[in-house]
């Protein structure tokens, strides 16, 4: 007896863009109707609950390899994506800015280095570049619709842990890179390429969301000690 077909890439969609899209339309608010403190504590949690609802159709964060060796390489790959960010986004940006209020540095700290790393993995480094890998394998067979294809006739869960093409690594890190602002785009690419490398390299998601969230905190603490506040 054949085991069920799983849901289309496009029948997953949603449950992989809610997380993010929640969490940058409540952070659009008005301060006049919702302070920062206060906006980024809604942000976190409704981009929390929306992944609550989405995980079971999520990719596995776990790979083949250890969990354990996949956290210390996140977490060494994510102290270097700081070091990578303020080496390249520096010379776009003035030194110093203006101070975030403590409150406000504390709920973006703590919503970037929680659920932010979790919804932009899965989205960026899993939908979008498994999804890209399938529209490639499709447009490389000759499908007339290789879009249409991958998000009709495909599930990003078929895919084996680690898969890629340079094509879809590229559009991975376009994707990424298109949700910061401008003069952070080659800061953001550069990032994009590192987590495309470890899960590559790692076969996991664990290591991405892990070094991600890792970056979001020691970039906070690198912000604050340093007054470079342009830089976040």
């Amino acid at each position: 007896m054949s085991s069920p077909r799983r849901p289309s890439n496009w029948a997953v969609l949603f449950a992989y863009v809610l997380p993010y899209f929640a969490y940058v339309l409540l952070l659009s608010v008005p301060e006049s109707l919702a302070p920062k403190p206060v906006a980024y504590a809604l942000a976190t949690v409704a981009s929390a609950a929306a992944l609550a609802y989405g995980w079971r159709w999520y990719l596995p964060l776990r790979g083949p390899g250890s969990p354990a060796v996949s956290v210390l390489v996140g977490v060494a790959a994510g102290v270097l994506g700081t070091a990578l960010w303020v080496w390249i986004k520096a010379p776009f940006y003035e030194a110093g800015g203006e101070a975030w209020a403590p409150a406000s540095f504390w709920g973006r700290s703590i919503a970037s280095s929680t659920v932010v790393g979790v919804f932009e993995e899965l989205l960026f480094r899993g939908f979008v570049l498994l999804g890209a890998v399938q529209w490639d394998q499709a447009r490389r067979a000759g499908s007339r619709d290789p879009l249409g294809d991958a998000l009709h006739e495909h599930s990003v869960r078929d895919l084996p842990p680690g898969s890629w093409t340079p094509a879809a690594v590229a559009i991975s890190t376009v994707a990424f890179a298109a949700g910061h602002a401008p003069g952070e785009w080659p800061a953001a690419a550069a990032y994009g390429l590192l987590m495309a490398g470890l899960w590559i390299v790692r076969k996991d998601l664990l290591s991405c969301v892990v070094a991600h969230n890792v970056t979001n905190l020691t970039l906070a603490l690198w912000v604050r000690h340093t007054g470079q506040w342009d830089l976040w």
